[in-house]
């Protein structure tokens, strides 16, 4: 099988009592103590730059979600590069752009993704306006009807230091992840991802730092979930 179309591995269903599993239920956790009086419903993950991580954060974490028996979708709007749908052997000819160009509906969109309790809606056909299909008003329609469907719904948007597009959706959302390689990622430009959602007034929770090694976890990847200051 070709590499851009082989299967991820979500290991937080594949072997649910690994440590990068019980990571992951970790992060569940404390995202659902963030905000007791208003639980999140809607939370958008993001990263500085490709490649840190925030795709397989989602998927995971749709994941322990749905083994806490939750309603849960995963939306992939990443409308430039997306990946969702290889991870949950999807095909991706109908998805969120149809739903936004009104060729869709979510029922018809969304798919069960092999997981109890957890559906998938793919990006569909990458657009020429990504962005203005995000910032538009049947994307709040989306959001507020995915809402009245499931108990939570989990975005993956590109990086944030790329494009604007996870600074529009972070922006709708109740809650914002931002994911960070572990020995990749600059300071500077971690600085400036946190900066570019501030100015969105996105309620960002917290930090998810990737490909961490530790003496204390036999494993190459490492969680940490901080509030924000």
């Amino acid at each position: 099988m070709r590499a851009s179309t082989a299967k991820r591995i979500l290991i937080a269903h594949q072997n649910p009592r690994s440590h990068i599993a019980e990571a992951f239920r970790a992060l569940r956790t404390n995202i659902q103590f963030s905000s007791v009086d208003e639980p999140i419903r809607t939370l958008v993950v993001t990263s500085a730059n490709p490649g840190e991580g925030k795709t397989t954060t989602v998927a995971n974490l749709a994941v322990v979600y749905a083994q806490e028996n939750k309603n849960v979708l995963v939306v992939d709007a990443d409308l430039r590069k997306p990946t969702q749908h290889l991870y949950f052997m999807k095909s991706n000819r109908v998805g969120l752009t149809h739903i936004l160009s009104n060729q869709s509906t979510l029922q018809e969109a969304a798919s069960e993704a092999g997981v109890d309790g957890l559906h998938i809606i793919t990006s569909g056909p990458i657009p020429p306006n990504p962005s203005e299909l995000l910032a538009s008003r049947r994307m709040d329609r989306f959001l507020e009807e995915a809402k009245e469907m499931y108990d939570i719904v989990l975005i993956d948007s590109p990086p944030t230091l790329a494009v604007t597009d996870s600074q529009i959706l972070a922006a709708k959302c109740d809650g914002a992840i931002v994911v960070l390689g572990a020995g990749k990622v600059k300071r500077d430009h971690a600085k400036k991802t946190m900066a570019a959602l501030e100015r969105v007034k996105a309620n960002v929770l917290g930090v998810v730092l990737n490909n961490k090694r530790g003496k204390a976890i036999d494993s190459p990847y490492y969680y940490y979930y901080g509030n924000k200051e």
